[in-house]
């Protein structure tokens, strides 16, 4: 299947090309059925000459190709509206009717209603644009009404909230917000590129709109991808708050599969300059080796890896409630552990050579002991819940 992509360097353009060199390559397989042969890639500094050869060979054509901000309202339908013609008379010239997906905006649906702006307006009238030439052709027409997006890639201080104020929060900048309250959709663009690939396959989902509220149907004019979120500026602020502040505290935030939250943190992370891409750990370092906190979580405990030195034993110590998991992953160690009021020891050899995990028993005294006379013994530890100061549950006990 030959694609044809306009607006490839923008920021839908380049994660879809992205992903379609992936399937292309072989590094994706997750689709089998899609057979990726060749990409044709328009931007608006691309040559005349391969939209013409694009026209002729493409199976599927992507028209991202927009403007955002111009300098003046008239560049709105020149390069929304103008360009989809362009696009439109090329392909029946070479009485091509292959499958068109037009990008188009949730701004399109406020025409006629709330709002007369020129981004919307030359968007409504792509859409109409494409709609009769999908009746003239017999053309499969695919439009799209995208709402907020956001993700990797995506450029700040251009049309996107969420790209600023990750770029502002990864860079030490000020942000504002004007009303936290303003609700907002917001679409994922992976979750955008897996509905462009549904789309490559034919499963692409219909839409309709009832005001801005997108409703999923079977036969519905429109098309959208099947996953977005309600989300408002105070809500997208506060998850920032706790991103930004991960290297201090520690403390990772509900990210639930599927959830904004885990797309909301990805996207930051894009962000981040090369400075804060690396971040101190504190390292509780004594004679015996060192103990380090890695990662607290709120509801799933924490991790920390501990360091023995030759020959050295640590722990012997016992918790009501707390559990952990001890996983040696370099080195030759001894785990010990003894149930409160008996004498019977269980023993556990552990090395970094057969990695396995081993419970630490409640209401059993442990210990870890480095049975190297020569290299150190280096353990991650996980415990159910984050360690308070002010309820340790840890009580001294030597095994034996």
């Amino acid at each position: 299947m030959n694609i044809l992509i306009t607006g490839a360097a923008g920021f839908v353009g380049k994660n879809l090309s992205a992903a379609l060199h992936c399937l292309q390559n072989g590094t994706d397989r997750t689709r089998p059925g899609l057979a990726i042969g060749e990409l044709y890639l328009y931007d608006k500094d691309s040559p005349a000459a391969l939209l013409e050869e694009a026209c002729q060979k493409a199976d599927f054509v992507f028209n991202l190709a927009g403007v955002n901000r111009p300098k003046e309202q008239e560049e709105f339908m020149e390069g929304n509206f103008g360009f989809a013609s362009t696009l439109l008379a090329t392909l029946k010239k070479y009485k091509n009717t292959c499958p068109v997906m037009l990008s188009s905006s949730i701004q399109a649906t406020l025409v006629g209603r709330y709002a007369q702006g020129g981004y919307g307006l030359s968007k409504k009238a792509g859409e109409e644009l494409f709609f009769r030439y999908g009746e003239e052709t017999g053309a499969k027409v695919l439009v799209y009404r995208f709402p907020n997006l956001f993700g990797k890639w995506c450029r700040p201080n251009y049309n996107s909230v969420v790209a600023t104020f990750c770029h502002n929060y990864a860079h030490d900048l000020p942000i504002s917000v004007s009303d936290p309250a303003v609700e907002l959709e917001m679409l994922y663009i992976d979750d955008l590129v897996a509905e462009m690939l549904d789309a490559l396959e034919g499963k692409e989902h219909h839409c309709e709109f009832e005001g801005l509220t997108t409703v999923l149907t079977d036969n519905g004019r429109y098309c959208a991808a099947p996953v977005s979120h309600r989300v408002t500026l105070g809500e997208i602020v506060a998850l920032l708050d706790s991103f930004k502040a991960q290297p201090q505290t520690l403390l990772m935030p509900e990210i639930p599969e599927g959830s904004f939250a885990k797309k909301l943190y990805s996207t930051y992370l894009s962000y981040l300059p090369r400075e804060k891409a690396m971040f101190p750990l504190k390292m509780n370092v004594d004679a015996r080796g060192s103990f380090t906190e890695l990662l607290k979580t709120e509801s799933c405990g924490q991790f920390s890896v501990n360091i023995s030195k030759p020959g050295i034993t640590k722990g012997q110590h016992w918790h009501h409630t707390k559990w952990e998991f001890f996983i040696v992953v370099s080195g030759k160690g001894l785990i010990q552990q003894r149930k409160i009021g008996t004498e019977e020891v269980l023993n556990f050899e552990v090395s970094g050579e057969n990695i396995q995990a081993v419970h630490m028993l409640p209401g059993y005294t442990h210990n870890i002991i480095n049975l190297s006379e020569t290299e150190n013994l280096v353990t991650l530890m996980w415990a159910n819940e984050r360690f308070d100061p002010a309820h340790p549950d840890t009580f001294f006990e030597v095994v034996e």
